[in-house]
């Protein structure tokens, strides 16, 4: 692999506590509440939880509670699962020969005994609760750190770039794009972002005269480019202090960007707008909550909360051993009134694990490129 990967890797490794704290922080934080989603609203419906584990593989150390569940910490750090009464294994595969023996009392105990409605609440809870933790973690940097805010005024238009071609000049006010409302130099950025190759078109405000500009942003770094720096003058960037309830609302502004930006995103990547080499794996999740942790907790609670979000999207895609594929399997159960058989369950679950692994060696192989390439 050469010298540069494995002085990296070797960097990483070499400082041990320097990442694996910011790191287990991360993934803890959301498998434990995507878990207890599952876990809570499974208690609510009556039904039993057999284990509640953080991490895969052997246990390190647990406990049980008055009923019965057996909490532990394992000793792979990659996800995490609840296993409850009735399951045949964690995925949460039904176990049809002792649901068959089980009494009737033991059946509303059951996971797979309960309702097709009750199954799916259960299952949908652990993506809605990694949703409700982004937002609040986004509220609560905004209510120890305030609302940072950069007027779209433009202070530098790069010689021979798209924006000096569109006709951009110091000191434009960006007020609208594609008809969307600018208030904030970030939101152009997202736009700009996401818009390689895409004629945009800009209305800025010069000396208080409106004019509509029409700007190509071009593809660098596999994310599209105007040419144009923000201002920095005091008055152009301003924080301001929030109230809890604005907070609450901004953390919710603030999840529902991530989601449409990264269903952008793969939008862009299926019709080729975009590359797939921006999708990335642990080592890429360690690099950048090192990076984050660096820069203080603010930054690795927004890190924490952006990492949410895209767990939870992900567990939403209709992937059997997902729980998007579970829901899916849930709705076509309501629809025809009886579940799959368990002969085409098992062949989804299996093509649903290929899908998971060949995702996983693609992300990781994402994280290693990098290093690879550059060696």
């Amino acid at each position: 692999m050469g010298s540069n990967l494995m002085s990296s890797l070797g960097a990483l490794g070499g400082n041990f506590t320097g990442w694996v704290i910011p790191v287990l922080f991360t993934l803890t934080i959301i498998v434990f509440f995507h878990e207890f989603g599952h876990f809570l609203v499974a208690r609510w419906c009556g039904i039993k939880a057999l284990v509640f584990s953080i991490g895969f593989g052997p246990e390190l150390v647990g406990f049980y509670d008055r009923r019965g569940t057996r909490w532990k910490v394992s000793a792979i750090p990659l996800g995490g699962y609840v296993k409850f009464f009735g399951d045949e294994n964690e995925a949460s595969v039904p176990d049809a020969a002792t649901l068959a023996a089980m009494t009737e009392e033991e059946r509303k105990q059951s996971f797979p005994g309960q309702a097709v409605g009750a199954r799916a609440a259960v299952v949908a809870a652990g993506p809605v609760t990694n949703f409700i933790l982004a937002i609040i973690l986004f509220a609560g940097v905004f209510l120890a750190y305030g609302k940072t805010t950069a007027i779209p005024r433009i202070a530098g238009v790069e010689p021979n770039s798209p924006a000096a071609a569109a006709g951009f000049k110091v000191g434009d006010v960006i007020v609208s794009i594609d008809g969307a409302k600018i208030d904030n130099f970030a939101d152009v950025q997202r736009i700009v972002s996401f818009s390689p190759g895409v004629t945009l078109t800009i209305v800025v405000d010069r000396g208080g005269v409106p004019y509509t500009l029409k700007a190509t942003p071009v593809e660098k770094d596999k994310r599209g480019m105007l040419g144009i720096t923000r201002s920095n003058e005091p008055g152009d960037v301003r924080t301001e202090a929030v109230a809890p309830l604005e907070a609450l609302r901004l953390g919710a502004d603030r999840t529902w960007l991530v989601v449409t930006s990264t269903m952008t995103y793969l939008r862009d990547v299926v019709v080729g707008r975009q590359s797939a080499d921006q999708i990335g794996g642990p080592i890429k999740i360690a690099q950048i909550s090192v990076e984050a942790a660096k820069l203080g907790f603010g930054p690795l609670l927004e890190l924490t909360a952006l990492l949410s979000v895209s767990i939870g999207l992900l567990n939403l895609f209709p992937i059997p051993l997902l729980d998007g594929g579970h829901l899916l399997f849930y709705a076509i159960e309501w629809v025809r009134g009886r579940p799959l058989s368990e002969r085409a369950q098992e062949v989804s679950f299996r093509i649903g694990l290929a899908i998971v692994l060949m995702l996983m060696i693609f992300a990781t192989f994402n994280d290693l490129r990098p290093l690879i390439m550059g060696s």
